[in-house]
């Protein structure tokens, strides 16, 4: 019988975050190499880290030594852009009054500059849970390196490729600028399972149907579906964030008294559909994009579209397309898409094209 192989779980940043922070704080203590660490989470358990490239300096001779540490995320089956990425501590002692353990952001950690955030403005993006295990930690090596509790620490976090990965998240549209947040609430990261999101898309229909919605709006992902928003035209409980899994959203619309659906996505998730290709995620439904030009070339055998031989991207074709003044095109492969929902879902569907702008171009009905 086949077993479906369970999710691994893995480690948040701010765990990953305070275990370097407790091999800095013993390695500027004891001015030695420390292979792993244990630290404490927040539910009284304890984990265990290996520590990588550790180094004690003088940033100038006569200056207060440093001490870094580091560790790799591993977030386990979940698909974090943090995953894999070195996540390093720097401490030292500082004069001063106040806090005892002061933390600052390092290269590839933000800043919060928006309020509404769970950190106020001007301050480290290190959430409170993150900010509170980084501190145990710390605590923790001071009493077993034989440090004085009553000196105060600065323990300055660091993600190098921070401020890279950011880019791939929404921190900067929410105030975080210069790199990642440290985040987490328990100190461990349980995946995402399909079931779970699946899950969100019924219980969602349920609502839409409960509220007395006749028609659906299924979007790939939060621009796509903001794009319908700014319509006006559809209650709050019409929207659903199917986001790729786009067969079972169709299937599952079927069952419910809905009359039509509105299906909202870029370019390149629209590409898939009229590819026929059921679940939209990169890891099982990777675009070819010889195929994809193939699809296009279906759609008028006669027209020459050697142009597009060479594209990279999905995006890459559709630019092409559109620079040849060939938008009909685009046009068409939204029909396709729009003819792949209808015969999955057995509803009439209406597909909206919305540029990463955000704006509408092409509407199949």
């Amino acid at each position: 019988m086949f077993m479906k192989k369970k999710l691994r779980s893995g480690f948040t940043t701010g765990a990953c975050a305070a275990a370097a922070a407790k091999g800095a704080t013993l390695l500027l203590l004891r001015g030695q190499d420390i292979d792993e660490v244990e630290i404490p989470f927040p539910d009284g358990s304890r984990f265990r880290f290996t520590l990588v490239e550790q180094e004690t300096r003088q940033v100038v001779p006569g200056s207060v030594p440093k001490a870094t540490a580091s560790v790799i995320k591993d977030a386990g089956d979940d698909p974090d852009v943090t995953n894999g990425a070195l996540i390093s501590a720097t401490v030292f002692m500082s004069e001063g009054e106040g806090e005892k353990i002061k933390l600052v952001a390092g290269e590839g950690v933000g800043t919060v500059t928006k309020p509404g955030l769970a950190v106020p403005p001007g301050m480290p993006a290190i959430n409170p849970v993150p900010r509170e295990m980084i501190t145990q930690a710390v605590r923790e090596a001071l009493a077993e390196g034989g440090g004085d509790q009553q000196k105060c620490l600065t323990v300055e976090i660091s993600i190098p490729q921070g401020l890279e990965l950011a880019k791939q998240t929404l921190n900067e549209r929410l105030g975080v600028i210069g790199g990642l947040s440290i985040l987490g609430t328990t100190g461990i990261v349980k995946p995402v399972s399909a079931k779970a999101w699946t899950d969100t898309i019924t219980t969602s229909m349920d609502v839409a149907k409960a509220a007395g919605v006749t028609e659906i709006v299924l979007s790939t992902g939060r621009t796509s579906e903001k794009a319908l928003e700014q319509t006006d035209r559809f209650v709050p409980e019409a929207f659903i964030m199917m986001g790729d899994y786009l067969e079972y959203a169709l299937q599952e619309a079927a069952k419910y008294p809905f009359q039509r659906l509105h299906m909202s996505g870029m370019w390149a998730k629209i590409l898939k559909a009229a590819l026929r290709i059921p679940q939209t995620h990169v890891r099982f439904g990777a675009l070819e994009i010889k195929s994809a030009i193939a699809c296009i070339q279906q759609l008028q055998p006669a027209h020459d579209f050697s142009y597009l031989t060479g594209s990279n991207t999905a995006r890459e074709i559709y630019q092409r397309l559109m620079n040849n003044g060939d938008q009909k095109f685009v046009e068409m492969v939204c029909r396709a898409a729009k003819e792949y929902h209808e015969e999955v879902s057995g509803l009439p569907v209406t597909v909206y094209l919305v540029h990463h702008t955000g704006q509408i171009i092409a509407i199949a009905e």
